[in-house]
């Protein structure tokens, strides 16, 4: 057997103002077929699952590209474009192969293609043939769209949010490869399109007892995979919103009544799966008022992880307008404001100018008085069992107020990203992360309370009010029964 494995990975938020370029993938990581030698992420993850797997079993692996870009505005044309070119060739180097294993985002948007993975998968599909197995892994924050559907074997997706079940995944799907190839099972696969918009949080009911049924479902009754695509909000294509993906063995109408059926379980909890959300001000007030801490305050309008800039100051303005105090914030992408602090080196006193940025939804720059505490450098958070870098790294405070300032654009993961400078997020009372739900998995065991905060900035969570063009059927919740429209 002779296995094929590549990765391209980002998700594309087309509203960004952020271009998705070389620069933004070479920070992250561009490895010419060895990217499993290298430090993991989440990406190459998967790919060292799936070699170590197959090389157990004797098998021949060739790995070709694996790309990873933190999540922007849409890669530019020429980088997909060379990136596609990359992997066909060295497929076609490497035919015959037995099977394709891909680990994809699923919402990757470029200049002139909207559906970067179908194009991709489909491109695939025409080197080696009608019969060859693709398996894909993607993010369940995808667009799961019929080309996709049409050209890959096998679908799978994460059904974690945070993301904590990347690797068992992608063993789970490396276990259904060798099914396919040993001709035990033959995958077919149904979607069923939820009409919905948002974003949902699998720790909370319903959704959490829902997710618990689907992995307890598979592996029975032919069932092979089930997957909850939940969609990214923020990607303008024909393809956005949530959707249910089921795989079977050889039983196409199995697949698509099941899909079916948890389908409209999900649109009939619409109301319950829709998260609350805090003013800037109501979070504030709440966290002043908690009788202990640490209050987690997640600031899901500037995560980084969703192509944000990760620099506004809306909500540590409002600290500091108000005079509250025993607070710690993080991570703000600055890099001349981390530059700033490195010339004037620790225990200095400056003024500095934080945030504000990028453009309108990082709100304007913040000029404070702060004292440098530590300055750092190879910093990583984890991210599942990943160590994710957050480039060069400051703590400045001013006052009581807590600021990590980082040169690496990233979401907050775990509260290793302030520990590591030797700032203790478990003697605050007030800590804000810039993240929509990832944060959880590091900070739940910290935290008093979590609250989630709809402060101005790109992820704002309105998800009747985004102004989609491309989209082309009626959703909830901009309408209350898309099915009846």
């Amino acid at each position: 057997m002779k296995l094929f494995i590549a990765g391209l990975d980002t998700e594309t938020n087309t509203f960004s103002p952020m271009q998705t370029g070389h620069e933004a993938f070479s920070e992250n990581q561009i490895a010419y077929g060895d990217a499993t030698t290298k430090p993991l992420n989440c990406c190459s993850s998967q790919l060292y699952v799936w070699r170590n797997a197959a090389e157990e079993k004797g098998w021949d692996v060739v790995e070709s590209l694996c790309a990873v870009a933190e999540p922007g505005g849409k890669t530019t044309r020429a980088v997909y474009e060379s990136f596609r070119a990359t992997i066909l060739h060295d497929l076609k180097a490497a035919m015959p192969v037995s099977g394709v294993m891909l680990a994809l985002h699923g919402a990757c948007v470029a200049d002139g293609y909207d559906d970067v993975e179908g194009d991709l998968i489909e491109h695939i599909r025409q080197i080696v043939g009608p019969d060859i197995a693709i398996a894909v892994e993607l993010d369940l924050h995808c667009h799961l769209t019929d080309r996709m559907i049409n050209n890959a074997t096998i679908i799978a997706t994460y059904k974690e949010y945070p993301h904590t079940d990347i690797e068992e995944v992608a063993a789970q799907l490396f276990a259904l490869m060798v099914k396919t190839l040993n001709g035990d099972v033959q995958p077919v696969m149904a979607l069923y399109d939820c009409r919905m918009i948002s974003t949902f949080r699998v720790h909370q009911a319903p959704l959490r007892g829902l997710v618990d049924r689907m992995k307890a479902m598979e592996g029975h009754d032919g069932i092979l995979f089930l997957s909850f695509g939940h969609g990214f909000p923020w990607g303008d294509v024909e393809d956005v919103g949530a959707k249910m993906l089921v795989v079977t063995d050889n039983d196409k109408a199995q697949a698509v009544r099941i899909a079916q059926e948890f389908g409209e379980e999900i649109f009939n909890a619409r109301d319950t799966l829709l998260g609350d959300y805090l003013t800037i001000d109501e979070a504030l007030d709440h966290a002043v008022a908690a009788p202990q801490g640490p209050i987690i305050l997640a600031d899901v309008s500037d995560n980084a992880g969703g192509g944000a800039p990760g620099d506004s100051t809306f909500i540590l303005r409002r600290i500091i307008e108000r005079g509250i105090e025993d607070v710690a914030s993080c991570l703000y992408w600055d890099p001349i404001a981390v530059r700033m602090c490195k010339e004037a080196g620790e225990g200095a006193t400056l003024p500095l100018r934080i945030g504000g940025k990028i453009g309108e939804p990082s709100g304007d720059p913040l000029d404070l008085v702060v004292t440098v505490r530590r300055i750092s450098s190879g910093i990583t958070q984890r991210f599942g069992i990943v160590p994710l870098s957050i480039g060069d790294a400051v703590w400045v405070s001013a006052g009581s107020v807590d600021i990590v300032l980082n040169s690496a654009r990233t979401q907050v993961f775990h509260p290793e990203c302030m520990s590591a400078l030797g700032l203790d997020p478990t003697k605050k009372k007030i800590v804000i992360v810039k993240s929509s739900n990832h944060f959880r998995a590091g900070f739940e065991p910290i935290a008093h309370e979590i609250h989630y905060v709809a402060a101005p900035g790109a992820l704002q969570p309105h998800f009747d009010k985004v102004p989609f063009t491309k989209l082309k059927k009626p959703y909830w919740p901009r309408v209350d029964n898309p099915f009846a429209v």
